[in-house]
C-alpha cells in the first residue's frame, strides 16, 4: 500500500471537478460484478461520455508519467479510469475487486493485480468516506488530500465507509502488473526506491550503483509476465 503525493495538482483537480459536474452520472451498482453489487451504493460518471473519456485518458497519461506508480505497480495493462461519487449515506461495503476485467468496448481482458484510488475531494469537504483496506496488520483507514492517490493489491478486502456530510469524488483504476506476485513486486519496488535514493545521494560509487541497476533489471527480466 503506497501513497502517491499529488499525481494531480490543485489546478488539475479543479479542472476535473468542473468537467465532471457537467457529465451524466448513474447508479454505480450497474458496473459492479457478482457479490460486490449488493454492497455498492454510489454514483459513477458515464464512461461513454466524451468528457469522461477525455479525463480518463488524461489520467492514464499521468499514471504513465509518474515514476513512483510505475515502480510500485510495474503496469502492463491499465483499465480506463472510472469516476465515482459518494453523497450522504452512500457507501461501498467490504468487497474484493474482480480478478479478471474486460476493458469496455474491446475483447481485451486484464488481470487486476493493483488497484488505485485518486482522491478528487479535499478531506474537509466530507465526513466519512474513508477507504478502509484490510491487511495482515489490521484495517488501514485512508483519506488523502485531493490530487493524492493510493495503490494497493487488488486482492485486498476493502470498503468505503458511509459519507455522513458532503460529497466524496474519486477516480479508480486497476492495473495488470508485469510481475504478478505481490511480495516480489514489493521487493522490486523497495530495491528501485533504494537505487533512486542512492542516485540522489552525494558520493555514491557509480560502479556499485551500476551493479544494483544490473540486479534490478535482471530480476525484472526473470519474473516479467507479458
Amino acid at each position: 500500500m503506497i501513497v502517491i503525493e499529488q499525481i494531480l495538482s490543485k489546478q488539475d483537480v479543479s479542472a476535473y471537478r468542473l468537467q465532471l459536474a457537467e457529465c451524466p452520472w448513474g447508479d454505480g451498482r450497474k458496473t459492479a460484478m457478482g457479490m460486490a453489487a449488493s454492497v455498492k451504493n454510489n454514483n459513477q460518471a458515464d464512461a461513454q461520455h466524451a468528457n469522461v473519456r477525455q479525463l480518463a485518458n488524461q489520467l492514464l497519461a499521468r499514471i504513465g508519467e509518474t515514476p513512483k506508480i510505475v515502480s510500485a505497480a510495474l503496469p502492463h495493462k491499465i483499465f480506463p479510469p472510472c469516476f465515482n461519487r459518494y453523497s450522504e449515506t452512500e457507501e461501498y461495503g467490504y468487497h474484493v475487486d474482480a480478478a479478471i476485467m474486460r476493458i469496455p468496448n474491446t475483447a481485451e481482458v486484464i488481470r487486476s493485480d493493483v488497484s488505485m484510488t485518486v482522491f478528487l475531494s479535499e478531506p474537509e469537504e466530507y465526513d466519512g468516506g474513508e477507504l478502509v483496506i484490510a491487511t495482515e496488520f489490521g484495517q488501514q483507514h485512508i483519506k488523502l488530500p485531493a490530487g493524492y492517490a493510493v495503490v494497493y493489491p487488488s486482492s485486498s478486502l476493502h470498503k468505503v465507509t458511509a459519507v455522513t456530510r458532503g460529497q466524496r469524488i474519486a477516480a479508480i483504476t486497476w492495473m495488470q502488473s508485469m510481475v504478478a506476485d505481490v511480495t516480489l513486486r514489493q521487493t522490486l519496488y523497495q530495491l528501485d526506491q533504494s537505487i533512486q535514493n542512492l542516485i540522489k545521494a552525494e558520493h555514491t560509487d557509480r560502479a556499485e550503483l551500476d551493479n544494483l541497476h544490473n540486479v534490478y533489471h535482471n530480476l525484472i527480466r526473470q519474473f516479467t509476465q507479458l
